[in-house]
């Protein structure tokens, strides 16, 4: 192999060695000015796009000893990766397509999990993070916020009773 395709799966190591996700997408029809665009707002998620060559990305996958993509490297593709959540960049993606209608997700990997579109548009769906740990955490109190009002029950119909005696004493 050339150096400089060396340089280059060297540098495709590091980035997928790095990160806990990688979304592929077909970028035919997308112009320098809609590219730096989708760079902008994934910069806003914590996540990067570069174009990529094929034969370079499947033979750092098999290195990496990372699942086989095979059917999804074909034709132009751009490899998003990053830091942040991976349904917060597929969210940025789909709005990205619905706007453009240049961009098209090929697959991902999550974990070492492959994922179809289709899977990575179920992601894009999901509320954040932070909405999911609170969500969580509203059904983990329910209980016990149901219960204090059950104790606090009795006592309060008492002080209403108490109430209603002295009202009518007066």
């Amino acid at each position: 192999m050339r150096p400089e395709k060396q340089t280059i799966v060297a540098e495709l190591k590091q980035k997928l060695q790095a990160t806990p996700y990688v979304i592929l997408a077909d970028f035919t029809g997308l112009n320098v000015e809609g590219f730096t665009q989708l760079r902008e707002r994934l910069l806003k998620v914590n996540a990067r796009a570069m174009v990529v060559k094929n034969s370079l990305l499947r033979l750092t996958l098999k290195e990496l000893k990372m699942p086989d993509l095979n059917g999804a490297l074909q034709g132009p593709t751009a490899m998003i990766f990053g830091g942040g959540e991976m349904s917060a960049v597929a969210s940025v993606l789909k709005k990205f397509f619905k706007e453009f209608e240049k961009l098209k997700i090929k697959a991902g990997i999550l974990d070492r999990a492959v994922l179809g579109a289709d899977q990575i548009n179920v992601l894009a769906d999901l509320p954040s993070r932070e909405v999911l740990r609170a969500q969580l955490l509203g059904l983990l109190l329910a209980p016990a916020s149901r219960f204090v009002r059950l104790l606090n029950t009795p006592s309060s119909q008492f002080v209403q009773l108490l109430r209603a005696k002295s009202e009518k004493a007066a």
